[in-house]
């Protein structure tokens, strides 16, 4: 049991990766790079990216397991519809085109060859200062 909280809560003020389950690491690592994410860590089982924006990173872990999923991850860009058009010229492919959201995001969905679902966004100030904030 947890005794003191508050001295646990001052350790954990940023979010510090998300990892995703992959079937196929080779043809996974493949798709990140060419969504311009830096590889940082390459190994059979296990991969690491940087973000080219901030200080965040993701990895990519082989499941040895059928694979469920229930993430859903998001990658913000200031310059959204540029980022879009720039890989849709390399052929990426979109679930849902860029769309205008009630929540004052744009926001377009993809999946990875190994089926995890995420979306690539662009929210501003609303990203952390929305309209109905607390």
């Amino acid at each position: 049991m947890i005794k003191n909280f508050d001295l646990i809560q001052e350790d954990y003020k940023n979010l510090n990766q998300v990892a995703l389950p992959v079937s196929n690491m080779n043809k996974v690592v493949r798709f990140y790079q060419l969504l311009g994410f830096i590889l940082i860590v390459d190994t059979s089982h296990y991969a690491r990216f940087e973000c080219p924006m901030g200080k965040s990173s993701f990895s990519l872990s082989l499941a040895s397991e059928p694979m469920t999923y229930g993430a859903l991850i998001y990658f913000e860009h200031p310059e959204l519809d540029n980022w879009l058009n720039a890989l849709i010229a390399k052929g990426v492919e979109f679930s849902q085109m860029p769309t205008d959201e009630t929540y004052f995001w744009r926001e377009a969905v993809l999946f990875d060859p190994s089926s995890n679902k995420f979306k690539l966004y662009g929210a501003g100030d609303n990203r952390l200062n929305p309209p109905w904030r607390v």
